[in-house]
């Protein structure tokens, strides 16, 4: 989490977004994305948030150490970020991960 919802918090986020590209923004109708995204790259409602939604579950049962405490949960910021980087790279892009 970077911050409470302030402009300045999401200049921060989209910021770190910038090197990946993103094209398009889908969105809740908070002001700041109005006043900081183009129209034309910015969609607000719920339409397309439930995918994103869904797929955030999917990640975070997929990789249960992040949100349990369980023998598979690791206390490492770099396991936790190596792994959903692995994730990632298995699940949108089609990385085979295990050679």
């Amino acid at each position: 989490m970077l911050g409470k919802r302030k402009d300045e918090v999401f200049k921060k986020l989209k910021a770190l977004l910038e090197p990946f590209g993103i094209r398009r923004y889908y969105t809740d109708d908070w002001g700041a994305y109005e006043r900081h995204l183009d129209a034309d790259k910015h969609e607000a409602g719920k339409r397309n948030t439930q995918k994103i939604e869904r797929k955030n579950l999917n990640f975070r049962t997929w990789i249960k150490r992040l949100v349990r405490k369980t023998i598979c949960f690791s206390k490492l910021e770099l396991m936790h970020d190596t792994v959903i980087g692995l994730l990632i790279n298995k699940v949108e892009f089609g990385v085979n991960i295990y050679t």
